[in-house]
């Protein structure tokens, strides 16, 4: 567990934000994935809610250098061991079950478990789950809510997602218990169906300030 979670780390400080990606048309996947490494976001989720997901996540893992491509929305055993097989360099949940940390425990791949309570929060630590999502953020507390978290359990750091942007994302990354933000703001659905790569890498070196 411990290799996984400085795997994991090692992927979550690569840059402030975590894209998350939805991608519908695998084609835009190679193109996407470079203009998000190249404005410096390199640890991109693709979430598995297309069926494109997995032939996206292929392709980026083959073809695009600098990128440590995850896979998000990973809510059961098989789609973990999908996800693997296509070659994710890490697992996202929105949440847990023990049915899915049995399996991640059996995998080589670290997984960024969901938590949006104490109590969830405290059964995964107990796994040994020192880094985990906080989600929905907003939905869950915002920033009030992790601060909260922060004081009874200071060993977990957190990559708060949903409901994360511009407007907020410093008040998160500001938190010592948040070590990055996840954000589909980097990747508009408009700009990715239009193809316009030079102005995704741009909101992707605009977020590659955010500390």
């Amino acid at each position: 567990m411990n290799n996984r979670i400085a795997q994991l780390e090692a992927t979550l400080t690569l840059g402030p934000v975590v894209p998350v990606v939805v991608i519908e048309d695998a084609a835009q996947a190679v193109p996407l994935a470079r203009a998000l490494v190249a404005g410096g976001a390199p640890a991109i989720e693709v979430t598995l809610r297309t069926p494109a997901a997995l032939d996206a996540i292929r392709a980026i893992a083959a073809e695009v250098e600098g990128a440590h491509v995850g896979a998000g929305t990973i809510l059961n055993p098989a789609d973990l061991d999908n996800a693997v097989q296509a070659g994710a360099t890490f697992i996202v949940s929105p949440g847990s079950t023990p049915a899915l940390l049995d399996a991640a425990e059996e995998q080589s791949v670290p997984l960024l478990p969901g938590a949006a309570s104490a109590s969830e929060a405290m059964i995964l630590l107990e796994r040994g789950y020192t880094l985990q999502k906080f989600f929905p953020a907003e939905a869950a507390g915002g920033t009030a809510m992790l601060r909260s978290l922060g004081g009874p359990l200071p060993g977990i750091r957190f990559c708060p997602t949903g409901g994360v942007s511009t407007k907020n994302a410093r008040d998160y990354l500001s938190l010592s218990n948040v070590i990055c933000v996840g954000g589909s703001w980097l990747t508009p659905r408009d700009l990715v169906a239009a193809g316009d790569w030079n102005a995704i890498e741009q909101l992707a070196r605009d977020a590659a300030t955010l500390h």
